[in-house]
């Protein structure tokens, strides 16, 4: 993008010259809208990459929100795999304690 902007610059302050100087040579009127032309494609140019820039950027921000919310569910499920696993093993000492009750009972 810098040397888009630079050569604009470059291109707007030629053409000032160029203002300035006698123009009754025909091939300096060639050459102004030589630079003219160059002078709006550049501008044609820049202005596409200037769009591209904003898709990608608005592609790259809504991407970034999908990740995030995909992390989070990631976070919430392995938490509920977490409280799943301890209350199994809840269960199971529960399990062993009441067979243990048991043995003692049948003894």
């Amino acid at each position: 993008m810098n040397s888009i902007n630079e050569k604009e610059k470059k291109l707007n302050t030629a053409l000032d010259e160029l203002k300035n100087l006698e123009l009754s040579n025909p091939n300096l009127q060639n050459n102004i809208e030589n630079l003219k032309s160059q002078k709006t494609q550049l501008e044609i140019e820049k202005s596409k990459l200037e769009d591209k820039y904003k898709s990608l950027f608005e592609e790259h921000t809504s991407l970034s929100k999908k990740l995030e919310e995909i992390q989070n569910k990631e976070k919430l499920e392995q938490k509920k795999q977490t409280e799943f696993s301890e209350k199994i093993d809840e269960l199971n000492q529960e399990t062993d304690t009441l067979l243990e009750e048991i043995d003692k009972w049948q003894m």
